[in-house]
C-alpha cells in the first residue's frame, strides 16, 4: 500500500541543541534504514519549510503507523496521511 505523508518538524525553541543533533542522527539512520527495506520510498524536502513530503510503501495502516511512531522526532511534528491507489489512466507499471 501506497502513502503519502507529510511531516512538519516543530521544535521547541528550549530543546537544547546538543539533544535536538542527537535526535536528528538517529532519525537520519531510522529513516535510511526504511529506505534501503524499500519502505519509504521517497523524501523531498518542502522549500523554505522544516517539512518534507514522502512516500511509503508498506503493507498495511497499522505497519505505516508504527513506522511513523518510532520516528524520533515524531513528538514534535504534526503529519498528514493520505492513502493512494493507482490511477487507471497512469502508463507507468511501477507506481502501484
Amino acid at each position: 500500500m501506497l502513502y503519502q505523508v507529510r511531516m512538519d518538524v516543530l521544535i521547541p525553541k528550549d530543546l537544547p541543541v546538543e539533544k535536538f543533533n542527537e535526535i536528528k542522527a538517529v532519525e537520519k539512520a531510522y529513516s535510511q534504514d526504511l529506505q534501503r527495506q524499500g519502505k519509504w520510498r521517497h523524501i523531498w524536502r518542502i522549500t523554505g519549510q522544516y517539512s518534507n513530503i514522502s512516500i511509503f510503501d508498506v503493507e498495511s495502516n497499522e505497519e505505516l503507523h508504527n513506522i511513523l511512531q518510532g520516528l524520533p522526532l515524531y513528538p514534535y511534528m504534526n503529519i498528514e496521511v493520505m492513502a493512494l491507489n493507482r490511477h487507471p489512466s497512469s502508463v507507468r507499471d511501477d507506481d502501484s
